[in-house]
């Protein structure tokens, strides 16, 4: 029912998107979300993004988990890339699915709203001017608020 993938490789939105949808019987709402890798203050090179093998797919799998606790999904896709991804490349994906869609919309937002702060991931931001570790924000905090 749920799948969770973190790679360094690529994915095809569309075809990840088509190929969740298509095993989703008894669905009446499919909705998904694309991350882009984006250059906030301009002077962006690179996204490195690093993390633990195994105890991140756990972490992320327990949201899922939570997701699932919350809202009657048929199904759920979390891919989330890790590496060097340069600004304008896919860095996640969610896709919820469920009979309604106020269900398949909330259960999204709360995995995108868990991912960006629970999951453990290790970001650093090359820049032309140098890098750095990305910190946590408390919009991010705030966002959990809501669940």
């Amino acid at each position: 029912m749920a799948e969770v993938r973190v790679q360094a490789e690529g994915f095809d939105a569309g075809a990840e998107l088509n190929r969740f949808s298509a095993a989703q019987a008894g669905a009446g709402a499919v909705v998904s979300f694309t991350g882009v890798v984006r250059d906030v203050a301009g002077g962006l090179e690179a996204m490195e993004i690093e993390h633990y093998p195994g105890m991140t797919e756990k972490a992320i799998a327990g949201i899922v988990q939570q997701a699932e606790g919350r809202w009657p999904l048929t199904g759920a896709l979390v891919i989330h890339r890790h590496g060097r991804l340069e600004p304008g490349a896919q860095i996640m994906m969610v896709a919820t699915a469920s009979a309604h869609r106020v269900a398949a919309f909330e259960a999204a937002e709360f995995l995108m709203d868990y991912l960006k702060s629970r999951a453990p991931f290790w970001k650093k931001e090359v820049t032309r001017d140098g890098d750095g570790w990305v910190e946590a924000v408390e919009a991010d905090e705030d966002a959990l608020k809501r669940w």
